[in-house]
C-alpha cells in the first residue's frame, strides 16, 4: 500500500473533501488523525474508518486557536509515534459583494484558511525537522488560488495566500526533506458548495440551475463537478510521491476550468 507505515493529520476532515482524503489515505495503509472543530463528528468519522479496517482517531481542533493546534498536533504524534503528512483542509465560504462584506466575516474566513494553515504548518514542521524523516504538507487551495470570482473576495484572497505559504515552505523545508503542495479543485459538490447555490442565486438574481450551469460549471470542458474522489486521489499521489521534484507546486483538478 502506498502509505503503509505513514501517519497523516487532516484538518476539517469530519466531512466533505477532508473525509474523502482520510478514507483514501487509510485504505492505503496510513494511520489517520481526523481533526475537526466538531469533536463528535471527528470521532464518528474515525469510527467509520476503523470499522472499514483502517486506523484512525478523531480529535477536536479549532485551527485558529494556537494553543488548541499545538495540543492537537501533540496528541496526534503521541498516538501515532510519528507524523508524515499534513493536509490543511479546514475552510469555510462566505458569499457577499465587496462593499457589503462584513469585516468580522472577512477576518473569520482568513483566520480559518490562512492562520489555520500557518499554525498547523508551524507545529508539524517543527516535528518533521526534529524527527529527521521529513514529510509532506498539502494545502487545499482552489481554482480561486489562480482566478477570481465575484462575491468571493475573502475566499479568493485566502486561496491566493496559500500559494505563497506553500512556496515559502518548499524552500525552507527542502534541507529537512519537507515538501509542500497546493491542490486546487474546481467546484466539488460538498455541503459547502451546496450552500452557495441558493446564496448566489439570490445575490445574482438568477435561478439555482443557472448558478450550477453558468457560474459553477460554465468554465469546465464537460459541464461536470470535480468529485471528492478526484481530490482524494490527487492528495494520495502527492503524499506518496517519492522526491522533491514537485515541491512548491499547485495541482489543478477542475475539469479544465483553469489550465496552467
Amino acid at each position: 500500500m502506498k502509505l503503509s507505515g505513514k501517519a497523516a493529520l487532516i484538518t476539517g476532515a469530519a466531512s466533505g473533501i477532508g473525509l474523502g482524503i482520510a478514507h483514501r489515505f487509510a485504505s492505503e495503509g496510513a494511520s489517520v488523525v481526523i481533526a475537526d472543530i466538531d469533536a463528535r463528528a471527528a470521532s464518528r468519522a474515525a469510527s467509520e474508518i476503523e470499522q472499514a479496517g483502517g486506523h484512525a482517531i478523531g480529535l477536536r481542533m479549532d485551527v485558529t486557536d494556537e494553543a488548541e493546534v499545538e495540543h492537537g498536533i501533540g496528541r496526534a504524534i503521541a498516538h501515532c509515534a510519528r507524523l508524515d503528512i499534513l493536509v490543511s483542509n479546514a475552510g469555510i465560504q462566505i458569499v457577499s459583494p465587496l462593499d457589503t462584506f462584513a469585516f468580522a466575516d472577512w477576518k473569520r474566513l482568513l483566520a480559518i484558511h490562512l492562520d489555520g494553515a500557518f499554525l498547523t504548518t508551524r507545529a508539524v514542521l517543527r516535528h518533521m525537522k526534529a524527527d529527521g524523516r521529513g514529510g509532506t504538507i498539502i494545502y487545499m487551495g482552489s481554482v480561486h488560488s489562480h482566478e477570481a470570482s465575484a462575491l468571493k473576495s475573502a475566499y479568493v484572497t485566502a486561496k491566493h495566500g496559500l500559494l505563497g505559504l506553500a512556496r515559502t515552505l518548499a524552500k525552507e523545508g527542502a534541507e529537512h526533506h519537507v515538501r509542500s503542495h497546493v491542490i486546487c479543485p474546481g467546484f466539488v459538490r460538498t455541503p459547502l458548495v451546496e450552500r452557495q447555490i441558493p446564496e448566489q442565486a439570490r445575490t445574482l438574481g438568477i435561478t439555482e440551475d443557472e448558478v450550477v450551469r453558468d457560474v459553477m460549471l460554465g468554465g469546465t470542458v464537460d459541464a461536470s463537478f470535480t468529485t471528492v474522489e478526484d481530490i482524494a486521489q490527487t492528495a494520495l499521489f502527492l503524499a506518496a510521491f517519492p522526491s522533491a521534484a514537485l515541491t512548491g507546486q499547485s495541482i489543478v483538478a477542475s475539469h479544465g476550468w483553469f489550465m496552467q
